[in-house]
């Protein structure tokens, strides 16, 4: 069977395949491919697929700078509908005989556009849309044929269309949590604009997951990086299926765990039919990132210790391939494709070494966000406490200590993380939250303790909702459940005088604070 199909050029913004996931989430197949392939080369992919539609993302370019990427412009006579998004908004106008300049006030963040023409991907929306911008360049020219269909306070041309050719262009990001209905106008595009049947579902994904990894390791043995978090639990649970006896999960206790957290990992997995091994490896963690602050060179230090530790363990079992539970989220901020920025470097992507003893590292999650990981967790029938577990970096807590990680400051942030953890979830908010977790900073301040002066360290309380972390918002936590939290820990912990709550969303910030 041949999924219906829409096919997104990356131009290297951060919400690529968000776009992918938000088509995936109406039971549409999407396919994430390099900005320049030719039409030549998408008709060859009808033998796998049957492509409906084209999607240009964002990107962090200007389309008139002389190195900016560029598709084929011999697309836009296609026939296939496209629809261009931030960026891919402006390429397509620019391509087509437009003018796009700079904007005289750069959009970021929520804007109302005003609809002059609901059709397209725009039909059965309200006169008045709140949508999210991210932008400095701007449409100001139309080419021949296209109309706009919408503006908003600083621009003028916020959305256009060809309707015989079935291209739209709009300047706001309709697949980010922010535009209200952003949602609803992907549908449109989808099954309005260009006919799609829904009939991709994520049973699909397991079957083709299973089968490639069998292809990538075949007789051979490998080793799985298993955290006891939901993605690396679920790449377990995946490559079990696929490999059977001829996988060994590997825990790894680097020291920065949160409470009791290697006693469950041991607890779940112990008994779950698999070969099991923890390692102990603090002290080892711990000695690497003695002075060491900067949290791009945490990151690389403890990923080049994992794979220390996962090598030592795959010569004993006779492995040559490593598994990793890596999604989507850490391989675009860690900047991995030739046009995107990095954001951060994510140990088990960007911060591994460039000398390996594995013969491959197997990702069978690579191209999934976290809720189709939960989807996927499920459908393997892992435990409810793994399948709603919050996220967990994988460096743990020497990421949410900033400055030089010691034992004792590692030893200050985990009992403050468990009484946020306690508070929150006391208070029922666990299944509203995506994540809730406290930082420590690297700052000290002076307060009073006992009517005697104390100087010590903050706390930084982070409470997010979201549905895949590629964007966030910070949670409206009730005063009194904060207050029960900023005083248990100060109360608790003697080194820390002063609580703050982060009211940042996701962008600008990133959920972890490095």
């Amino acid at each position: 069977m041949k999924y219906d199909t829409i096919l997104i050029l990356d131009f290297g913004g951060q919400y690529c395949h968000l776009i992918g996931r938000r088509v995936r989430e109406q039971g549409v197949y999407s396919e994430i491919v390099p900005h320049d392939i030719t039409f030549a080369e998408i008709k060859a992919l009808d033998k796998k697929f049957t492509v409906k539609g084209l999607i240009l993302s964002g990107g962090p370019d200007s389309v008139y700078a002389r190195d900016a990427p560029r598709c084929d412009p011999t697309i836009l006579e296609s026939k296939l509908p496209i629809l261009g998004l931030c960026y891919g908004h402006q390429l397509i106008a620019h391509l087509a005989g437009g003018k796009v300049e700079p904007a005289s006030h750069r959009e970021y963040g929520t804007a109302t556009a005003i609809i002059e023409h609901r059709i397209g991907v725009l039909k059965d929306l309200g006169k008045k849309e709140r949508v999210w911008m991210s932008h400095g360049d701007t449409v100001f020219t139309l080419p021949q044929g296209y109309k706009a269909l919408a503006h908003s306070e600083n621009t003028p041309i916020a959305a256009f269309g060809n309707e015989p050719k079935k291209i739209y262009g709009l300047q706001w990001h309709p697949e980010v949590a922010h535009t209200e209905h952003g949602t609803q106008m992907l549908r449109n595009f989808l099954f309005e604009v260009s006919n799609c049947e829904p009939n991709w579902q994520m049973e699909d994904f397991i079957k083709k997951a299973v089968k490639e990894i069998k292809h990538a390791v075949r007789t051979g043995k490998a080793v799985v990086a298993l955290s006891g978090g939901i993605d690396s639990s679920t790449a377990t649970a995946l490559t079990a299926q696929a490999l059977g006896k001829n996988l060994t999960a590997v825990f790894v206790d680097h020291g920065f765990m949160r409470e009791s957290e290697p006693e469950f990992v041991e607890r779940i997995f112990g008994n779950m039919g698999i070969s099991f091994v923890s390692i102990n490896a603090a002290g080892q963690f711990l000695q690497k990132l003695k002075g060491v602050s900067d949290p791009e060179e945490k990151r690389r230090i403890i990923g080049r210790e994992f794979v220390r530790v996962f090598e030592a363990q795959a010569k004993k079992v006779g492995a040559k391939y490593l598994i990793q539970g890596t999604i989507y989220p850490d391989r675009i901020e860690s900047g991995l494709r030739k046009f995107s920025e990095k954001i951060k470097t994510h140990h088990n992507v960007a911060g591994l070494p460039t000398r390996m003893e594995f013969k491959d590292i197997v990702e069978p999650l690579r191209d999934l966000y976290k809720d189709e990981v939960r989807k996927l967790a499920e459908n393997l029938e892992l435990p409810k406490e793994i399948v709603r577990r919050q996220p967990f970096p994988g460096p743990g807590l020497a990421v949410r200590t900033m400055g030089e990680v010691t034992k004792e400051k590692i030893g200050i942030l985990r009992q403050a993380d468990k009484i946020v953890t306690d508070e929150i979830e006391t208070a029922g908010l666990k299944d509203k939250l995506w994540q809730y977790f406290a930082v420590l900073t690297d700052t000290k301040s002076t307060g009073v303790k006992g009517d005697a002066r104390a100087y010590g360290y903050s706390i930084v309380i982070r409470a997010v909702e979201s549905r895949e972390a590629m964007t966030a918002s910070f949670a409206e936590i009730p005063y009194d459940v904060l207050e029960r939290i900023s005083t248990r820990i100060t109360n608790e912990i003697s080194q820390i005088v002063r609580v703050v709550y982060d009211v940042t969303h996701k962008p600008p910030a990133t959920i972890e604070w490095e």
